[in-house]
């Protein structure tokens, strides 16, 4: 990636400090604390962003509840007026899509073209998705009586006031916008903490929405680490939080918001596994777990992490996937022959060649790949997932044990 690459819009994003989104404007954290944001594919710093703490993560709750409260902007807004922003946001993203897909590259080591078509574009869908939701979330009535008297008894879906969303670095946009646009939907704030390693597009999409017409407060970003989204989930003035993310953070976001009964949502890790019959249409079965284990760097929720295939077509399916593994073009996010590029930090790299390392180790055979690209050249992915063997023509060397 050269600056010749970016966008003068994303040029301009970059080019100075991010601070905190809350309550409209963009701030400093109270204390003053940044940190860097890093290209994944290189190692350097992209630009410096505010680290939010406990006196911001208090600013923005206020915020968020002055917004939400009887008499607010927000308040004022029917439903049908909701749904024409959602709208509007959805289009402005899609105007602005190249823009959100050279962050997501640029913070995230997300190629392009997959983050343009793929990652905007579904966030954009999930705007207007929930814009026709709008004006229809209805309540009941319920015929009600005793032996001496009728009653006249409804329900009423109400908003429920503040949702911290957290979410992970592994699809940032997508992720912001599941946590972000359910609750505004039908009248909630937010308080959206993104994840450390990729906070840009999050910022972003906030000023976006601003300058959409969504009145001040009503979503607020604030960038940081663990102890930021431990002060939203702990904050007493937070009436929900929606998790994305770990199994054990969530376990500790549960027990840490059972203390005053907020209400929680959690999308825990799992394992997925793909399974693939002796009477499967190979020619759909293979490309399709290839891509449920390469989808993303392998870095997805759902990743085909697990595959199962019945013995009279075990050797055809490995010999295909390896085959398709081998054809995978690792390199810069942003050349858009790239289908694959880096892992998001040194700590998933490890994790990833630590499994390889321990499957070995208990007798698995590599068909393809198994090794780590030589670090030779940093102008394309240096984390490159050495689940694929691929060809890198940005390298000079790279690892040729196969086996």
């Amino acid at each position: 990636m050269t600056d010749a690459t970016l966008l003068p819009r994303v040029a301009d994003f970059i080019g100075s400090p991010r601070q905190l989104l809350i309550d409209g404007k963009l701030q400093d954290a109270a204390d003053g604390r940044t940190f860097a944001t890093i290209d994944p594919a290189t190692e350097t710093e992209i630009v410096q962003v505010a680290q939010a703490g406990i006196e911001d993560v208090n600013r923005a709750v206020a915020a968020a509840r002055r917004a939400f409260e009887h008499g607010s902007a927000w308040n004022r807004f029917t439903p049908r007026q909701r749904g024409r922003l959602l709208w509007k946001i959805a289009d402005l993203l899609e105007e602005n899509a190249d823009e959100f897909a050279q962050l997501e590259a640029l913070d995230g080591g997300k190629p392009f073209v997959g983050a343009r078509d793929g990652d905007v574009a579904t966030a954009a869908e999930l705007f207007r998705y929930f814009a026709g939701w709008a004006n229809k979330i209805e309540g009941t009535t319920i015929p009600f009586s005793s032996e001496s008297a009728q009653f006249h008894a409804y329900t009423v879906r109400e908003p429920i006031g503040v949702v911290a969303g957290i979410v992970p670095w592994n699809f940032p946009l997508t992720m912001a916008a599941f946590k972000i646009i359910p609750a505004i939907t039908v009248g909630n704030t937010v308080v959206l903490k993104p994840a450390e390693q990729t906070p840009l597009s999050a910022l972003r999409l906030g000023e976006l929405m601003l300058e959409a017409g969504l009145p001040a407060g009503v979503v607020n970003v604030l960038p940081g680490f663990g102890d930021t989204g431990a002060a939203l989930v702990d904050h007493i003035d937070v009436d929900k939080v929606a998790f994305t993310g770990s199994t054990a953070v969530g376990k500790k976001i549960a027990a840490a918001a059972s203390q005053n009964l907020k209400k929680v949502s959690l999308e825990l890790g799992g394992k997925a596994p793909n399974i693939v019959f002796d009477d499967a249409d190979l020619s759909k079965a293979i490309p399709g777990s290839a891509h449920a284990a390469f989808f993303n760097q392998g870095q997805c929720c759902v990743n085909g992490s697990r595959l199962y295939v019945q013995r009279g077509v075990f050797d055809e399916v490995v010999a295909g996937i390896a085959e398709i593994a081998r054809g995978i073009n690792v390199g810069s996010a942003f050349d858009e022959s790239t289908d694959m590029g880096p892992l998001i930090s040194d700590e998933q790299f490890a994790k990833v060649t630590g499994y390889l390392e321990a499957g070995v180790a208990e007798g698995a055979t590599v068909a393809e790949g198994g090794s780590a690209w030589a670090t030779a050249a940093t102008s394309c992915a240096r984390r490159c997932s050495p689940t694929s063997a691929s060809r890198c023509p940005s390298r000079r060397t790279r690892s040729s044990d196969r086996s």
